[in-house]
């Protein structure tokens, strides 16, 4: 899954196992100097750079127990609970379908969902490999056919993770930078919401290739997002800690009648310049740093 599998592959071999897993949250787990803290997150709701994989990991079983079948509309995420439905729209093409999160991924940096050969097929990315997408949480996935996933985190699941380790930036212990810039705030324009079809109140949406067509904006741009502070002062340490080479600028927008000062670089056109401001931004120690989609 470290990265997107975006060569021809031959004819899948048949998967006959269906959904046996487990609803899983998971511990905090540790990627090179990266930290991921899986956890509840029933207001997730992210842009960013999909990739897909299939061939490797056709038929083995995945993070929660089920089987990986690159036919299937599914998904990897690094820190949403499994499995889960996600709403997952091409932000190229308005092209909109459900996935059902079972696995972890991506590993590589700058992606924020891997998705199924078939997902990304139907998405219409598979071909170049990476779209710009956002995915939205839906709610907790059937476990099987007929088969509900809980309604409340069990238990032994909930006291199972632990406290999550600090992170090694601490922006309240960063020198404040006098004199520094910030752009006037803006009110937050947010991407197309997807369009989708109330269902029953105990109906728990599946993921299925049926493709909703939602409108997209004619122009989006990648940004490298380092952090976002409700304090100019928090944000302006982060960019003198990160240093003048670092690109980083302090947007301002408005968000439900507060203010928020994002710590980015871009705009960008294409996905490598992204991912070489990302890497740039990891060098200098910005571990959380992520690509992100915007007008």
């Amino acid at each position: 899954m470290f990265v997107a599998a975006c060569a021809s592959t031959p004819e899948r071999p048949t998967v006959t196992t269906g959904p046996t897993g487990i609803y899983k949250v998971g511990n905090p787990y540790q990627i090179g100097d990266t930290w991921y803290y899986p956890r509840e997150q029933p207001d997730y709701d992210e842009t960013g750079i999909a990739s897909w994989y299939g061939p490797t990991f056709h038929g083995r079983k995945t993070a929660n127990g089920e089987v990986f079948d690159a036919g299937t509309m599914s998904a990897a995420h690094r820190t949403l609970p499994m499995p889960v439905n996600v709403r997952v729209t091409n932000l190229e093409n308005g092209r909109s379908v459900v996935l059902r999160v079972n696995d972890r991924g991506p590993f590589a940096k700058g992606r924020i969902i891997d998705v199924s050969e078939h997902a990304a097929e139907v998405l219409g990315f598979r071909d170049k490999g990476t779209a710009r997408v956002r995915v939205t949480y839906l709610d907790r996935a059937d476990l099987g056919p007929g088969v509900k996933p809980p309604s409340l985190t069990p238990d032994t699941i909930a006291s199972a993770v632990p406290a999550a380790p600090a992170g090694k930036v601490v922006t309240a212990s960063l020198d404040a930078v006098p004199g520094a810039s910030v752009a006037p705030a803006t009110t937050m324009k947010t991407l197309p919401k997807p369009v989708t079809t109330d269902a029953p109140p105990d109906t728990t949406p599946q993921a299925s290739d049926e493709v909703t067509k939602v409108p997209v904006p004619a122009v989006t741009n990648l940004y490298v997002q380092a952090g976002a502070f409700s304090s100019y002062d928090n944000a302006s340490r982060l960019v003198a800690r990160l240093g003048n080479g670092s690109g980083l600028k302090i947007s301002a927008i408005t968000r439900d009648g507060k203010t928020l000062y994002r710590v980015r670089s871009g705009p960008f056109a294409q996905v490598d310049q992204a991912d070489a401001a990302l890497a740039k931004l990891n060098a200098l120690g910005s571990n959380d740093a992520q690509i992100v989609v915007d007008r």
